[in-house]
């Protein structure tokens, strides 16, 4: 066995593929974030989301780049690195998002979120309980975050509820359409060297 394997049977080492795929993905959800910045707040002034702390319900797109990366990659430290990078590069794009460099603290935290699932089932699981459990941690730990950031003044219960909606929002954009994200990737080919697109092939 290799010294890189640990005693809980998962490589610790990145290959060149590994990191050149992480940063892509980064780069990738980057862009993705600082455009849903864009749209978040004539979406969250709707009507539907009256009830200020149900606007938690549109933060799932802002997690998917851990799952994803997560559950791609398959390392320690992917999943954080992928989040964190990824709030990184939306923040330096030219007019960066209207929360300025309190982004970098959410990429973190949701980050953070996300990495302790796949942690706590040692890197082994990748199925979609475990995607969307990594979504809902990253969401709760961002809305954790955002009561002393963002929303100071909320009562406790509508803290608590703001973190319901942030979990729901994760487990099911993030969690759950990050899985089906990473299966269909899968299937058209382009995960070839990672984990999803040999267990493609097997099922084929």
């Amino acid at each position: 066995m290799s010294s890189a394997v640990t005693s809980r049977g998962f490589d610790i080492r990145y290959r060149t593929i590994d990191l050149v795929s992480l940063t892509t993905l980064a780069v990738a959800f980057g862009v993705v974030f600082w455009a849903w910045g864009k749209l978040y707040e004539p979406l969250s002034n709707l009507a539907v989301f009256s009830y200020p702390p149900s606007s938690a319900l549109l933060g799932g797109v802002w997690l998917s780049a851990g799952v994803v990366g997560g559950l791609i990659i398959r390392k320690p430290g992917a999943a954080f690195a992928t989040e964190f990078l990824a709030a990184a590069v939306s923040t330096v794009i030219v007019g960066g998002t209207q929360w300025g460099w309190s982004v970098f603290a959410s990429g973190f935290w949701q980050g953070l979120g996300a990495e302790l699932i796949f942690l706590l089932f040692f890197y082994r699981r990748f199925g979609i309980v475990t995607a969307t459990l990594a979504g809902a941690l990253a969401g709760v730990f961002e809305s954790r975050y955002e009561w002393s950031a963002y929303i100071p003044d909320y009562s406790f219960g509508s803290k608590l509820a703001h973190m319901g909606f942030f979990a729901l929002s994760g487990a099911v954009i993030a969690g759950i359409g990050g899985y089906y994200l990473v299966r269909a990737l899968a299937a058209a080919g382009v995960l070839d060297a990672f984990g999803p697109g040999r267990e493609q092939v097997s099922e084929v």
